[in-house]
């Protein structure tokens, strides 16, 4: 596996570790480190005019020490430019002494059209503001606009966080190792990194489980075990019934989209729970989805008992209020084998005022799973401590919300995390502008929805329809309205399913 995501922490632990494990040295680390940037400058700018390594005191600049005398043996006109002396005895130290191109000091570095620059001054593990010389090398780069190449992270971008730390290097390709970083999944830091290459330097899975790793890359390697795929004998009820709360006659497009989007995603049945009046506005724009009235808990507790639905998507378009409120607790007070709850858009609204009833009903025992998908303002409505704590990263922001709620958190964005009240969460990587359309909210919430009804985990089930919506707006491209994201899921959610299907073991 390789979908975890290391912290700085995490992986100065990895690289301990393998160490005490051998057969790898620090410095056989360092040197394996090297010669994969060095093979990326070498194949991206074989014609460079020259290249300039700018070393930092630490591992990274260690790293560049390799880079420079492996560009040199390569016949690379190299200018290596350094920020402080690496401690003595250190492996950065061993990698200095031998490197043989001369060592400027940062302060006086200078550059030229046609050249490339290699960032192994701080990468992940800066942790203040990068100033001084090393601000003013990034001066230089865009001066000139020079190709960057970073190894490990963009100096001035956090590695756990992915925010900017005074100033930072725009690179078009970053260089890490192992593992990737938080820093190099969420904004504005993934947009500094250019392309992501992942080397293999030594250290291998046994060591990264090893850290017990609870941040992860969303990508289908983390939840394809748990995807659901129908049995041969499979009917309609036993792969999953959703309910959708639609709202009033003028606002009933949104569970709609929400419900295609449900049916879509794989379960069995789908109705829409609407209010009295706006049944007919629903029925003329209805097929396959089933229509049943719901106006108040009466109704709703009838709904469950008779029909057994598994999951709900309570928000798009039901308005603010105490109506949503109370359904919202309803449902989480059922006891007829409701498994999920996916609460957005207007229902998280909604307990802006109340959030602690929300967060209790959600604690209960044997509840049904809590899943929220707040954008930036619905997050800061439910959550504003939180959300005005500026020393928390989006990632933490996020596993916060989630212990506090007993809720997996889907904080969207075009670097979406989700966060499980166990502390495990996810970042998403393969979104595309054009899911920014009104309705595509609606949609998500559905998939989700439908994946909980099939038994899918709550949080394997939110990370997978995270992923199958940005999938599926990313291969649709320009011109996608949220109408046609249901039927853009069919071909993601056919090569899912035909991969589930000739996994081992099935």
């Amino acid at each position: 596996m390789s979908h975890e995501l290391l912290s700085p922490v995490e992986m100065t632990e990895a690289d301990r570790l393998a160490i005490a494990a051998g057969p790898l040295d620090g410095i056989g680390l360092m040197r394996r480190a090297g010669e994969a940037v060095a093979a990326v400058v070498l194949a991206r700018y074989p014609a460079a005019a020259r290249v300039h390594v700018l070393c930092g005191p630490g591992n990274n600049g260690g790293d560049g020490y390799v880079v420079a005398s492996l560009l040199q043996e390569s016949g690379v006109d190299v200018a290596m430019w350094v920020s402080g002396k690496p401690r003595a005895g250190s492996d950065a130290a061993l990698a200095a002494a031998k490197c043989p191109v001369k060592a400027r000091p940062l302060a006086a570095f200078t550059a030229e059209k046609g050249s490339v620059i290699v960032d192994a001054l701080y990468g992940a593990g800066l942790s203040k503001p990068l100033s001084g010389d090393g601000a003013r090398a990034i001066g230089i780069a865009e001066e000139f606009d020079l190709p960057v190449i970073a190894v490990d992270l963009p100096s001035g971008v956090s590695g756990e966080s992915g925010s900017i730390l005074g100033k930072a290097f725009r690179a078009e390709a970053t260089v890490t190792f192992a593992r990737k970083k938080p820093g190099h999944m969420l904004l504005p830091g993934r947009e500094l990194c250019g392309d992501v290459v992942l080397a293999d330097i030594g250290i291998g899975d046994a060591v990264i489980a090893q850290l017990g790793v609870a941040t992860f890359e969303n990508v289908p390697s983390l939840w394809r075990a748990d995807f659901p795929v129908p049995a041969v004998d499979a009917h309609k009820y036993r792969r999953g019934h959703v309910g959708v709360f639609s709202g009033g006659p003028s606002a009933t497009g949104a569970a709609r989209l929400s419900a295609l989007a449900a049916a879509r995603s794989g379960a069995g049945a789908v109705t829409v729970l609407s209010p009295a009046n706006a049944v007919q506005v629903n029925a003329g724009h209805l097929t396959s989805i089933m229509l049943r009235k719901v106006d108040d808990s009466a109704d709703l507790g009838e709904f469950i008992g008779a029909r057994r639905p598994s999951s709900f998507v309570l928000g798009p378009g039901f308005g603010v209020g105490e109506k949503a409120r109370d359904f919202t607790l309803a449902v989480l007070g059922a006891r007829h084998g409701v498994e999920g709850l996916v609460v957005d858009a207007d229902g998280i609204t909604s307990f802006r005022d109340a959030p602690d009833a929300l967060f209790g009903a959600a604690h209960r025992p044997a509840s049904p799973a809590l899943v929220m998908t707040p954008h930036e303002g619905e997050f800061g409505r439910l959550f504003p401590d939180i959300a005005e704590n500026s020393a928390l990263s989006k990632l933490a922001k996020a596993r916060a919300a989630a212990r506090r709620a007993n809720a997996v958190i889907v904080y969207k964005g075009p670097d979406t995390v989700i966060a499980a009240p166990d502390g495990r969460a996810a970042i998403n990587g393969n979104g595309a502008p054009w899911l920014a359309t009104a309705g595509s909210g609606d949609v998500l919430a559905g998939i989700m929805a439908g994946l909980l009804a099939q038994g899918m985990p709550a949080f394997a089930a939110a990370c997978a329809a995270v992923w199958i919506h940005a999938e599926a707006g990313s291969r649709f491209g320009p011109g996608l309205i949220a109408e046609d994201l249901p039927l853009a899921l069919v071909p993601v959610l056919g090569e899912l399913i035909r991969n589930r299907s000739l996994a081992p073991g099935r």
